[in-house]
């Protein structure tokens, strides 16, 4: 993030809202019952109150409503724990002042003259509780709302633990530590953004048609592409989506890919097409591009981790795997599909499309047509921990017949066209099948997956396309 303008009014700010808020949880020792008193209490319950609906101080240099909102929780969860240890420390020392004085009896403590008594220690302990619960509920909804990067697995956890301590504490720092790196990582890229919104960089002479892969379709509640197609817009893209079946053969979505060729270069007068595919969806272009009036509509091709040359995992399992439970699972994926959009899902026929031997004789049928560029991507998953659920999983076993691997398809397959570029992060884990169009949403240290495509766009927007 960048370093605020204001960093010692905002340090400055913080130590007056922490003052704020302990004063309010410890006031029963604080004050005595008089009028003024309940005055000054009153105030600082408004301060209090200000705080936590808008803290505004923070969010200064923050440029996203979103983000702001982000930060807005994490500050005040900050702030909580901080008051958090300052009260009990505090309460603590009133214990012991507690156990040495008779009820009614004042003793300065802390600069403050106290009148110790356990009804006035309860008072205390309410009204602690009270504010502390406050600010920490208006804090963690903040987050759980506006957070991308902690996840379904980090908020579930935050779920069960919240109530057992110490754990609980430990979790919320870590939730603090995931949102401080997701606010300063998304403002710093929404600022590059705005910085760079005049030049355009993914203005291509072409618009971009994106292809999804196998078991998944387009949909506007959950993009395919996670954040990717707002990123390319930002940057001056126009986007549109084949709406291929989630699961069928290489040849029937491959007719309904060109059929969305044809729609878009009708409405649009765009002539042709930049085609950005990952996972099969790189062979149902392909397949859509054997018809030469629907080549001759295509300027380049961009397959992502498409398994070229199959998976020798999938012949294995549909060699071996009993014909009972093969046509269970077929029947309860198709019946499902068809619920969603696909008119003629086939779980089977979409599996054998992707095995070593029908890409074989794919490619050897299916010739690249002149006149188009084509280039692909691939990436890797370092260990099996590498990626999320259910890839975690499935890489050892890919491995044992494909080698180095995303998880669904070794690196050997993904070579295809004029340029291959193996995608290689600089981090521990590696890049997933599903990490590659960002579909977990996840901000992966070694690969911004956003501006991976912003620049492989911007290359194409070069080259002419």
């Amino acid at each position: 993030m960048k370093k605020p303008i204001h960093v010692i009014a905002r340090f400055i700010y913080h130590l007056l809202v922490l003052f704020v808020l302990l004063f309010c949880t410890n006031s029963v020792f604080l004050l005595a019952s008089g009028a003024s008193d309940s005055i000054v209490m009153l105030l600082f319950i408004l301060l209090t109150f200000f705080f936590w609906i808008w803290p505004a101080v923070y969010g200064r240099d923050i440029v996203e409503s979103r983000v702001r909102q982000l930060w807005y929780g994490n500050i005040q969860l900050r702030i909580f724990l901080e008051a958090l240890v300052i009260t009990v420390a505090y309460t603590f020392i009133e214990v012991l002042v507690l156990h040495k004085v008779d009820d009614g009896v004042s003793r300065t403590v802390l600069g403050f003259e106290i009148t110790a008594s356990w009804s006035r220690m309860i008072s205390h302990t309410i009204i602690a509780i009270v504010f502390l619960s406050i600010t920490f509920w208006i804090g963690i909804i903040r987050i759980y709302v506006t957070s991308v990067q902690l996840g379904i697995r980090m908020r579930v956890i935050g779920v069960i633990f919240g109530m057992i301590f110490p754990v609980n504490l430990i979790v919320l720092c870590i939730m603090l530590r995931i949102t401080s790196k997701e606010v300063s990582f998304e403002n710093d890229k929404t600022i590059m953004n705005l910085a760079r919104k005049d030049q355009k960089l993914c203005a291509t002479k072409y618009p971009v048609l994106l292809l999804h892969g196998v078991f998944f379709r387009d949909s506007k509640f959950f993009d395919y592409w996670g954040r990717v197609p707002r990123e390319l817009i930002m940057n001056g893209c126009r986007i549109f989506y084949g709406e291929q079946q989630s699961a069928a053969t290489v040849e029937s979505c491959g007719k309904e890919v060109a059929r969305k060729i044809e729609e878009i270069v009708k409405v649009t007068g765009c002539e042709k097409v930049n085609i950005i595919a990952h996972s099969k969806g790189g062979l149902d272009a392909r397949s859509a591009m054997c018809d030469p009036e629907i080549a001759k509509h295509v300027a380049s091709l961009t397959t992502i981790n498409t398994p070229h040359r199959g998976c020798e995992f999938a012949d294995f399992l549909l060699t071996k795997s009993p014909e009972k439970l093969k046509k269970a699972v077929a029947g309860a994926y198709n019946s499902a599909l068809l619920r969603v959009g696909d008119y003629a899902p086939d779980f089977i026929a979409a599996c054998q499309n992707l095995t070593k031997s029908f890409c074989a004789e794919f490619n050897e049928r299916v010739k690249d047509p002149e006149g188009v560029y084509i280039q692909s991507f691939g990436s890797y998953i370092k260990h099996n921990s590498g990626g999320q659920f259910p890839l975690n999983l499935t890489h050892g076993f890919v491995g044992i017949f494909d080698g180095a691997n995303d998880g669904l398809v070794g690196e050997k397959s993904f070579p295809w066209g004029a340029d291959f570029h193996l995608i290689a992060p600089t981090g521990k884990r590696g890049i997933s099948h599903g990490d590659v169009i960002d579909l977990n949403r996840e901000n992966i240290p070694g690969y911004d997956v956003r501006e991976f495509y912003v620049q492989l766009v911007a290359d194409l927007k070069k080259k002419g396309f």
